[in-house]
């Protein structure tokens, strides 16, 4: 496996076990626990920065345009598939953030994140077994080492330094707050 497809599946791994903690935290409202809206801030955060910005930007901007030029359809296949799901993504996103800033409204927020967990758990698994491997086949090798340089420059330019290991440590956090 290509170190560009590793590191798209890396990051799939954080945004899963991501979506373990906002299952908790949503199982947790629907039996009346009010989480701290902090701590739901700060996970929104996560969410716009680390897979919308972070992850779905180098799909976005770098994955999906090399795949369409080695000849993989823009429109009425896979790509077509996946942008609408992060777009749909980024609406659940945004939902769960009106939730937080109009109240809160846990029940809304609580509905919009269980939502975006299924969307997302399904959206991973069609890129790592279906979207990876074609990836795979349809890139020269140094292009996937291209897209690799490509998407660490594009990392340290959307979120900085040091910012992916902040964001891990944040998760860590709720991690023990939310999943006991």
């Amino acid at each position: 496996m290509s170190k560009a497809i590793d590191d798209l599946k890396h990051e799939h791994e954080a945004i899963l076990s991501a979506l373990k903690i906002l299952d908790t935290i949503s199982e947790g409202i629907g039996n009346g626990s009010t989480p701290d809206k902090s701590d739901l801030s700060s996970f929104l955060g996560f969410l716009k920065e680390f897979a919308d910005k972070c992850h779905h930007g180098k799909e976005e901007g770098m994955l999906f345009p090399a795949l369409i030029a080695a000849g993989m359809p823009e429109k009425g296949g896979l790509i077509e598939v996946m942008l609408a799901e992060h777009a749909l993504g980024s609406d659940y996103i945004q939902e769960m953030d009106n939730a937080i800033t109009s109240g809160p409204d846990y029940m809304t927020f609580a509905y919009a994140a269980r939502n975006y967990s299924l969307l997302l758990q399904s959206h991973i698994q069609k890129e790592n077994n279906v979207l990876f491997p074609m990836a795979e086949d349809a890139l020269e090798k140094s292009r996937l080492e291209q897209l690799h340089e490509s998407f660490e420059e594009h990392e340290e330019k959307v979120i900085g330094h040091g910012r992916h290991e902040e964001l891990h440590k944040m998760l860590k956090g709720l991690q023990t707050r939310y999943m006991k």
